[in-house]
């Protein structure tokens, strides 16, 4: 009877049942083998082997793994439990704090205006094709090289110091938010652009009036996930680039005196400032929309 009511349905379901087979419980299970799950079994199988290999003959040059373990644990205890306070005041460390917060915000600001006039010229539906792909190629040669190598470049132009920071962020800050904006911009109705085109509006008009309406909370989103990526970039910039700031106070505890409670306390100050970003972030970007 079941054969007979499966028979009668649709082609997809005569498949499903060629693959359906009784377990020992009695329960039926699918057991449906396609070419991309047998790659993906496959794949996790060397990946688990090679891992395998990799810990069985990995030259672990007599470390005791067991005191290893006790001295990472101790370490780690030292690190988050007994953070201490080298700086005489709060003063300095909200000082070294708000410098590489202005590092992020500054390139932010900078790349976010070079990136809005970028966008308009990158975006498919209100810019000329021709334009489009070769800005987003450029753009995608610019975020395949990474933030600090661009720090760096600049460095060399600039000299050590907080300049060479801000461009190089600013730079690698454009081309990311040059292609956000111009996704955000494409994926707006094409009928109102239309529309307005069809009334005689002019280029200018069309984008005020229409495209920053309509993209600004996109916008507005994507700017400020791209200044939490800054803040935390700034830091690891602030000791690469001799930007100072709190990213240099982790770099000299962290590798030149090694004091792990001073360690600790950076750290928490740095994960503080982050939650306080994400919830003044929020609450913008809940008023704008």
């Amino acid at each position: 009877m079941n054969r007979l009511f499966i028979a009668n349905q649709a082609p997809v379901s005569i498949n499903l049942y060629k693959y359906m087979r009784k377990s020992r419980g009695g329960k039926i299970k699918t057991a449906v083998m396609s070419k991309s799950r047998i790659a993906i079994n496959l794949t996790v199988i060397i990946l688990l082997g090679l891992t395998a290999y990799g810990f069985l003959t990995f030259d672990y040059k007599n470390i005791d793994i067991a005191k290893a373990v006790s001295s990472t644990i101790n370490n780690a205890k030292a690190l988050f439990c007994r953070p201490r306070l080298k700086y005489n005041t709060l003063s300095g460390a909200a000082n070294a704090l708000m410098m590489t917060f202005s590092l992020g915000v500054l390139s932010t600001i900078f790349g976010a205006v070079i990136a809005f006039f970028g966008a308009l010229l990158c975006a498919k539906n209100i810019a000329n094709s021709a334009t489009a792909n070769v800005i987003k190629g450029f753009v995608a040669f610019i975020r395949a090289v990474p933030t600090i190598l661009w720090v760096l470049i600049f460095t060399v132009a600039a000299g050590l110091g907080s300049v060479a920071a801000v461009v190089g962020l600013t730079f690698h800050s454009a081309g990311y938010l040059i292609k956000a904006y111009a996704e955000s911009i494409e994926e707006m109705d094409d009928g109102v652009i239309e529309a307005l085109k069809a009334c005689g509006a002019g280029f200018w008009q069309i984008v005020f009036q229409a495209v920053v309406p309509s993209s600004l909370s996109h916008m507005t989103a994507w700017t400020f996930l791209r200044l939490e990526i800054n803040f935390t970039n700034a830091i690891a910039i602030g000791a690469a680039a001799g930007a100072g700031g709190i990213g240099f106070d982790l770099y000299m505890a962290g590798s030149h005196y090694f004091d792990l409670r001073e360690l600790g306390f950076i750290t928490y100050i740095v994960v503080a400032a982050v939650i306080l970003l994400e919830f003044a972030a929020t609450k913008i970007k809940a008023r704008i929309r």
